[in-house]
């Protein structure tokens, strides 16, 4: 059947964009992209057939600008609009004007949008069809008042949540009563933020709960069809980060009534099109499962259905709203092997997973069998707090559980996002844990390992971070080595940085400052090979003999004996950037005077308050002159819908406060500096980045 439409505009950015772009070259369809001024060279805009601009710079606003997306699809001459996930992708007016202006909308009718994406009236909805419900309050337009007198009832820990949204955004889980206040504000103002509603719900925490959700998919002729089970249990902060299907979890009974419930759901809201239903199953009683969500829209780890399935979801999609009725019943679908998704942020495990930015150095990805990157990045562009973090998704299969996990293990050693952090190195070591392993799963596992690692757990354990190993700094003095000894013809040969003598070569020492420490390399040529020590702080000195280093684009091996390694590497100013088996390592060569006591902070001296990430200023609580006591919030930073508070280091006087409400803040910027008690307008302080804990995580324009 021949589609209704030539040509789809994606109303979208990023890895999903591209993703979609991918399946209409394959059904001959054609491509249009939308861009705000940012994004003019994204590595969507220059995939797609057509693209148009839809708005300046770089805000949030241009992409969920309804009307500039409608106009933009008509002066291209789409027939169809294909929203992604995120931004407008679960709106029902943006649905309904897609219709109106004529265009097809790639997506479920509008009153199932409205209906599955109030979590309170989906609650009651499938309730009322007897599908499963987690236990707790679900009146519309609660008060603080009453949220407070539910989560009493029903006993804590409880879980606040969005009416409005998904994704994890505005999630708060509450362990006492005296954070249920700051808790509600919090959560209302990104509610208020990211879904235009603060309406919130609360419901029980369920102990060490497991996250499995369904796909379905639905056609306008009554044919109703769920393709199997995805387990997103690996989550830090309600984000999922590592999805597989199948579950490793479930039993076949388990399984079939969780599928049967999926789609009396779907069929309670007249679904059309694909959706997930989601799912919580209580650690301690897997034969259990409760609804939590229905998402209705392409899930951002559809992949691994589509690995395990044979099918390609946007195509089914772009099928189904083209009128076509399902080409297979449920008795038709099969699951082969298993599939395992890992997502690639812009964040650093280092410093809490805080949003991370700035220029791709470098952008190497995996190519390998049953292996595939969705991915947005581009070396060349700039990433941004004010859109999603997530930058790509490396996906594998295999036979079994154990074949898929270790496939997608290598594939993300063979990762390298160089310019900024990302958590590439704590993917590879959480697809490694025991637990992950063993399948041994739940929400809140991704956190406590992180925890851990933050509180002096064994290295090599998820986020523990530090310093590189020393072969990593030898590389890189091996890429200042290969940029300093290239000389124009006929310079004098004292002028080259060689370390070249009449009596021999000297050694050459280098300094730099990568991950909080110091390192220093020392370098010696002779015939052709180097010698290289390498003096990490505290950890003494390792020595290389006979390097031999080989300089290819952005790749670099070295020779050591019989061992040769091989890097990705970019220089960035006086930075050399490092990436070796999914690690990155930013050796800045001209080491930072450390901060603490190294001089006055601000106007009046005092401890210096300053970002721990590229954001906005959201809120200032303070003046100058202002008292404060340790852990006062002083000012809060947003970055991708999370909010960070940061907090008094010590008790004192506000000496000097620079941040503005509304103003972008770069990594390390000063915002305030604190007297402390007893000091004189000369005292000298350190630097701070004291967070008073982050509220809620999720991305703006994400999906689950």
């Amino acid at each position: 059947m021949a589609f209704p439409f030539s040509s789809v505009l994606v109303a979208n950015r990023g890895e999903i964009a591209v993703r979609i772009m991918r399946t209409l070259r394959s059904l001959g369809l054609r491509s249009v992209a939308v861009y705000s001024d940012a994004d003019e060279g994204a590595r969507h805009v220059l995939e797609a057939d057509d693209a148009v601009r839809i708005g300046p710079g770089p805000a949030l606003s241009s992409y969920l600008d309804a009307a500039a997306l409608l106009d933009a699809a008509v002066a291209s001459g789409a027939g169809a609009v294909h929203p992604g996930y995120g931004f407008l992708s679960e709106d029902a007016a943006f649905a309904r004007a897609c219709v109106d202006a004529g265009l097809v909308f790639v997506g479920p009718p509008p009153e199932a949008v409205e209906l599955m994406g109030d979590k309170i009236r989906a609650k009651l909805a499938v309730a009322e069809a007897g599908v499963p419900v987690v236990p707790g309050r679900t009146e519309p337009g609660m008060s603080d008042a009453q949220l407070v007198e539910a989560a009493l009832e029903i006993g804590f820990p409880v879980l606040l949540k969005p009416s409005a949204g998904g994704g994890g955004k505005g999630m708060h889980l509450v362990g006492e009563a005296a954070e249920l206040a700051p808790a509600i504000a919090t959560a209302r103002r990104e509610a208020t933020s990211a879904f235009g509603n603060a309406d919130l719900l609360v419901e029980r925490w369920i102990e060490r709960p497991r996250h499995v959700e369904i796909q379905v998919f639905a056609d306008a002729h009554g044919s109703v069809v769920h393709l199997g089970e995805r387990e997103c249990s690996l989550q830090r902060r309600h984000q999922k980060i590592v999805e597989e299907a199948p579950s490793p979890l479930l039993d076949q009974d388990t399984r079939e009534a969780m599928g049967r419930h999926a789609l009396e759901a779907a069929r309670r809201c007249g679904y059309v099109g694909a959706g997930t239903v989601e799912f919580v199953v209580p650690g301690d009683s897997p034969g259990d499962h409760y609804f939590l969500e229905m998402n209705t829209r392409l899930q951002v780890e559809h992949p691994v259905t589509e690995l395990v399935t044979g099918l390609d979801l946007v195509e089914l999609q772009l099928r189904v709203a083209a009128g076509e009725p399902l080409p297979f019943t449920q008795e038709d679908v099969a699951l082969r092997g298993h599939a395992v998704e890992a997502r690639v942020y812009a964040e650093d495990p280092e410093r809490g997973f805080l949003p991370t930015g700035g220029r791709v150095l470098v952008a190497s990805e995996p190519v390998a069998d049953h292996v595939r990157v969705d991915s947005g990045l581009r070396q060349g562009t700039t990433v941004t707090t004010l859109y999603d973090p997530l930058l790509a998704k490396v996906v594998a299969w295999g036979p079994d559980r154990p074949a898929a996990l270790a496939r997608l293990r290598r594939a993300l050693s063979q990762t390298a996002v160089l310019g900024f952090a990302t958590n590439v190195a704590f993917l590879v070591d959480l697809l490694g844990h025991p637990d992950v392993v063993a399948g041994r799963l739940d929400t809140g596992l991704v956190d406590r390992l992180a925890e851990r690692a933050a509180a002096g757990g064994p290295a090599g354990s998820p986020a523990a971070g530090g310093a590189p190993p020393a072969h990593v700094a030898a590389a890189a003095a091996m890429v200042v080595a290969a940029g300093r000894e290239t000389s124009p013809t006929g310079a004098d040969r004292w002028d080259v940085p060689d370390g070249w003598r009449l009596g021999g070569r000297a050694w050459i020492e280098e300094r730099f400052a990568v991950s909080g420490d110091d390192v220093t390399v020392r370098r010696r040529a002779g015939a052709g090979r180097w010698e290289v020590e390498v003096e990490l702080e505290g950890d003494g000195v390792s020595s290389f003999g006979g390097v031999i280093p080989s300089v290819s684009g952005s790749e670099l091996a070295l020779r050591s004996g019989d061992r040769t390694r091989r890097y990705r590497w970019a220089v960035d100013g006086g930075t050399v950037w490092i990436g070796w088996q999914g690690g990155s390592w930013a050796f800045r060569r001209e080491a930072p005077a450390r901060l603490a006591g190294a001089g006055p902070a601000g106007a009046g001296g005092g401890e210096s308050v300053r970002s721990p990430m590229p954001g906005t200023v959201v809120a200032v609580h303070v003046a100058p002159g202002q008292r404060v006591g340790a852990g006062e919030p002083l000012v809060i930073v947003e970055a991708m819908k999370m909010e960070h508070a940061l907090a008094a280091p010590h008790d004192g006087v506000v000496d000097q406060v620079t941040a503005v409400v509304g103003r972008q803040v770069g990594l390390d910027e000063l915002l305030v500096t604190v007297r402390p008690d007893g000091a004189d307008d000369g005292a000298v302080g350190g630097d701070s980045a004291a967070g008073g804990g982050t509220a809620g995580a999720s991305p703006d324009g994400g999906g689950s």
